[in-house]
């Protein structure tokens, strides 16, 4: 088949989504499909077999699009509506795979040219907007109704948790809701640094214990809490130290001088962005890793490649962790200061519980959330997607 992928964000970016639709276009190249991609007009090129990557028109002023919704965002979004109109007159494509928003964009382009579409759900869109302007709570139930009729419009959902899967159910019971969690990345990194040796800064590890964090700073992973939590463990363990790998230049300025009026700066320790290949060698120097996300239905990227690493896990007791998680594999606390701080503390001073909550933990990655797995879930959802399109031209 000849399909039209659109990814309304910086493609490539080591990070979350990007890194799930770069897992779908080597599946959707590999299975024998010719494949173009209309993302923004940042991020890497890559190579990828079978795949063709097309950037919309670079708008003045705007550069480095975040994650999540933003005005930039939304500006990209309407040049990609034209840009996906003019690759569907131009080219007969036989399927649309669309990811997050652009599932919009892939409805009008379906009612123009006839040519079905995959809403690739990577997040609620309207809890997503609800959650960054609470304001526009009183207008959840018309967001809820949009968000419905992009999977209503659609041949088949793919989510990437339980709990989005509930959501496409909801909206549409009889649609077809295929479901492809995220997996490790650890096996993608197994020729990079697998030691870590020298990746800490100067004087983190040796003299005492060491919890870190990997991801980007967007309010809603919940670094504020961290820190303020870490003060508490400060508190109970004065040697440990915190390292937070990841994040804008914009972000880690923020919250270092949020830690310096906490009176943690010197325990806490900002690497900034790291490349991936040295993601297990960090993962391993840690004693605890940490995930103290706030806010979302679907469950982070890291935790996968967290659990994979054998290293305990510490995460916080809400429906985007327990939905994978639970405390026969991870220590949950409750999302306050004063819980995540002793938690922490707790964790970080008992190794015979570290060491059982990583082993577990390692053993349960590598079932159900390994690449292998991803491939044969897409490879089931796509089977049923193929074959309604074949009996449709039928």
């Amino acid at each position: 088949m000849k399909i039209l992928v659109l990814a309304p964000h910086p493609f490539f970016q080591a990070r979350g989504t990007p890194l799930a639709v770069r897992t779908v276009l080597e599946f959707l190249g590999a299975r024998g499909h010719q494949v173009d991609v209309l993302t923004l007009h940042e991020g890497e090129d890559l190579t990828i077999p079978g795949c063709r990557i097309f950037r919309i028109p670079r708008l003045p002023g705007i550069r480095n699009v975040r994650a999540g919704f933003s005005f930039k965002k939304v500006a990209c979004d309407g040049v990609m509506v034209v840009e996906c109109l003019r690759m569907v007159r131009r080219t007969r494509y036989d399927l649309i795979h669309a990811v997050e928003e652009s599932a919009f964009i892939a409805a009008l382009a379906s009612a123009v040219s006839g040519i079905p579409y995959i809403y690739d759900m990577d997040s609620s869109l309207a809890e997503q907007l609800v959650e960054r302007f609470p304001r526009l709570h009183p207008m959840l139930r018309f967001l809820r109704y949009c968000e419905s009729i992009a999977v209503r419009r659609s041949i088949g959902v793919l989510t990437v948790c339980a709990a989005l899967e509930d959501v496409a159910h909801a909206h549409a019971p009889d649609k077809t809701v295929g479901r492809v969690e995220d997996s490790t990345l650890l096996s993608r990194t197994s020729g990079g640094i697998a030691t870590g040796d020298g990746l800490l800064p100067e004087g983190v590890g040796p003299s005492g214990p060491v919890a870190m964090y990997v991801g980007n700073l967007e309010r809603y992973q919940g670094i504020d809490l961290l820190l303020q939590g870490f003060r508490t463990t400060l508190r109970r363990l004065p040697s440990a130290s915190l390292v937070i790998v990841g994040g804008r230049e914009d972000d880690i300025r923020r919250y270092r001088v949020m830690a310096a009026g906490l009176g943690i700066e010197s325990r806490v320790h900002f690497m900034g962005p790291r490349p991936v290949r040295e993601l297990s060698g960090l993962l391993r120097q840690a004693d605890v890793l940490v995930s103290p996300r706030l806010k979302g239905l679907n469950t982070p990227m890291k935790i996968y490649s967290y659990l994979d690493s054998g290293t305990a896990v510490l995460a916080t007791r809400l429906p985007t962790h327990t939905q994978v998680l639970d405390d026969h594999t991870a220590y949950l606390v409750d999302p306050e200061p004063a819980a995540l701080g002793t938690g922490l503390a707790r964790l970080l001073s008992d190794g015979p519980l570290r060491e059982r909550l990583g082993a577990r933990a390692k053993a349960y990655v590598q079932e159900e959330f390994t690449p292998e797995a991803a491939r044969r879930k897409l490879a089931s959802f796509y089977d049923a997607m193929e074959a309604r399109i074949a009996g449709v031209q039928a």
